[in-house]
């Protein structure tokens, strides 16, 4: 038989020959790396028959698709190995996640009748059991039965058979695939022991696992309904080799030092105080200073690029998001309704149709457009406990929000420039490694005809295409309303964030009725674009925070400078030189000399102060001081006006490394 591989040339293999012999047939180190097939665009395990015709991609474990193949399999040892340790515990599910994997346990009752939990100690008697597993290379062996006879099988476990049940009564949902799916039941077999549900594929065998680690015990609901039974969940990680892995877990030892909540502590920029609530947070001067300078370089870029600005109340009728659709397809993300006297409000979720009311307010001609609406606006989203993080996951926060109303004709060029005014705004702040995402039509939660998606989700395309940006197509992301772009960037580890986003919406201008006198003086209907460059503030300091280690750099330092007198009697001289500093513009300490030099010191670069400034009686009599740049070398006898030169230079350069 002939198959066929993804450069369109043919391999002849004998009739029955599998997966694995033809990737032995291509090569000997292609067999060793496959962990699995792709047969005509449906994943297979090594073990899967041919059939003459087939078009076949060999994947290798450090893909993206084997490296969640390895995941997967390593998923199951973990579950195989925790049901040895504790009889009588039962599993839930076990997905691959990015870069790991986890898996939901319930354990059973301990001597005494009481719940059992694992402990974080737990992890390192768990990963030796897997060991055990990995270095026996047991086979992955694949059934297939029927439902009955899967309910059968998983008689002593009821999540998984509440799973079955869902699935085959066609109520299964996207984080069940992985389980089960159809009227068929797939299992995987790695002993006489030990049986899991799975769709697979699989690698082979147990052996073809190894570099992987536990990293952390947490609580999961079933189902993710706080209504259900809380489960123990265990996370883990799983690469292709030992290197990748101790790559990651050293990005992660790094991740930990710069995480934001932390470094927001330490630097007295911000709290999240518990009388407050989960997800809200209050901004401590220091924070205060450095979000002030984000806000102001925002608007003064708005001004320049040509926007007008909007300011527009927090919570609106529920007849506006009527309106708008949001109560239709984005209601789960919106905060209960508040019941008034003449009638029912909401907190805003977006600022958007709030936009289209200000447009709508006036007749507008062809001359009014491009009408570019920027507003600092604040929104609430209704975020589960469960998920909040820091600012990177909160219910309050700020967008750089801006709605442009542009006709069609006018489209292509506005959407070409509002693109290079994100990426210029974000070299401001120390970016450079960007990529993006193209999202379009969401399947069964959006508005709109097909035509008009179609138009809007090409003008982007097209956008993409001509600015050069590498981007992939993330089919069924979009807004309900419009397709968008996302920008991604890279910090200074690697990790990638999501931060800003450019729509395209048809939609919202048709259902608010919006129209311009074209120069024919007939009604058209603009196009509108959302827009965020930063997307919310709060999460943007946090990935800044993260990104420069808490080093900003010197135009966003909440201190720029902090000077410190070698003792009392220079502390008039070391007055003098903030006050000269400070008259200049910039944002200066003085701390005295109440506590030994050394001291005061260590406490500056602890609070990560770009420059600290000694003064001792030689800069008294000269006119200088002792300059200690964070990271750099100390410099004596610097004239001020040196200094003061050299540092009014570096502030006024944005994008600095720090």
């Amino acid at each position: 038989m002939t198959v066929v591989l993804p450069d369109g040339s043919q391999r002849s293999l004998s009739a029955g020959a599998t997966i694995g012999d033809l990737a032995a047939d291509i090569g000997s180190r292609l067999a060793k790396d496959a962990v699995i097939g792709v047969v005509n665009g449906d994943e297979r395990d090594l073990d899967h028959a041919l059939s003459d015709g087939d078009r076949v991609e060999i994947v290798t474990a450090d893909s993206e698709a084997g490296l969640h193949v390895l995941r997967h399999s390593t998923a199951h040892v973990l579950a195989q190995a925790v049901l040895e340790l504790w009889p009588g515990s039962t599993f839930a599910i076990g997905p691959p996640i990015e870069n790991g994997f986890y898996y939901d346990f319930e354990l059973p009752p301990g001597p005494d009748g009481s719940p059992q939990t694992f402990h974080d100690d737990d992890l390192e008697r768990i990963e030796a059991k897997m060991r055990e597993i990995t270095a026996a290379d047991q086979p992955f062996i694949r059934s297939e039965v029927s439902p009955d006879k899967a309910l059968e099988l998983m008689a002593d476990h009821h999540y998984k058979r509440d799973i079955i049940e869902r699935v085959t009564a066609g109520a299964g949902d996207d984080e069940l695939v992985t389980e089960a799916s159809g009227d068929v039941i797939s299992f995987y077999r790695n002993s006489d022991d030990f049986i899991d549900m799975c769709v697979g594929p699989h690698v082979p065998s147990t052996g073809r696992l190894g570099h992987f680690k536990l990293m952390k015990v947490a609580g999961a609901y079933w189902r993710g309904d706080e209504h259900q039974p809380m489960l123990q969940r265990i996370y883990g990680t799983a690469w292709a080799s030992k290197k990748q892995l101790k790559e990651h877990l050293h990005q992660l030892e790094e991740a930990a030092k710069r995480d934001h909540r932390r470094l927001a502590n330490e630097l007295d920029l911000l709290s999240f105080p518990s009388e407050l609530g989960a997800g809200l947070a209050v901004w401590h001067p220091k924070g205060s200073t450095v979000r002030r300078i984000m806000e102001d370089y925002a608007r003064a870029r708005h001004v320049d690029g040509g926007y007008e600005f909007a300011y527009t109340p927090h919570l609106a009728s529920a007849r506006l998001f009527e309106t708008s659709g949001h109560l239709d397809f984005y209601a789960d993300g919106m905060y209960p309704p508040m019941e008034m006297d003449n009638g029912t409000y909401y907190p805003k979720p977006m600022n958007c149709p709030m936009h289209v009311l200000i447009y709508r307010s006036s007749q507008r001609s062809y001359r009014d457009l491009p009408m570019r609406l920027f507003e600092l606006g604040t929104v609430y989203r209704h975020e589960r406990a469960g998920v909040l993080h820091g600012l990177m996951r909160i219910r309050g926060f700020t967008q750089d929000d801006a709605h442009l109303f542009v006709t069609r004709e006018g489209l292509a060029d506005e959407l070409a420039e509002t693109l290079q005014f994100i990426l210029s705004v974000l070299r401001d702040f120390g970016f450079d490694n960007f990529s993006a995402r193209l999202s379009t039509r969401p399947e069964g939660k959006s508005v709109g005809s097909d035509e008009l998606w179609e138009l809007a989700t090409e003008a982007l395309r097209a956008t993409l295409d001509e600015s050069g940006l590498a981007y992939e197509v993330d089919e069924g992301d979009g807004a309900f309303y419009g397709p968008k772009i996302d920008i991604d960037v890279r910090d200074a580890i690697g990790r990638s964030w999501q931060l800003s986003t450019l729509q395209a919406d048809f939609q919202l201008p048709e259902r608010f009725g919006l129209e311009y006198v074209a120069p024919d003086g007939s009604r058209r209907q603009p196009v509108m674009l959302h827009r965020a460059l930063l997307g919310s503030i709060e999460r943007f300091f946090g990935v800044l925070l993260e990104h420069y280690a808490g080093n900003l750099p010197l135009w966003l330092a909440p201190i720029q400078v902090e000077v410190l007198p070698v003792a009392e009697e220079h502390h008039d001289y070391a007055q003098g030189v903030s006050r000269r500093l400070t008259d200049a513009g910039l944002r200066v300490e003085l701390l005295e000399a109440t506590d030994p030099l050394g001291k005061r010191i260590r406490r500056a670069k602890t609070q990560k102060i770009p420059y600290v400034l000694v003064v001792g009686g030689d800069d008294v009599a000269a006119g200088t001081v002792g300059v200690n740049p964070r990271g750099g070398d100390v410099e004596r006898d610097v004239p001020v006006e040196d200094f003061l030169a050299r540092v009014m230079a570096e502030a006024a350069h944005r994008s600095n490394e720090g």
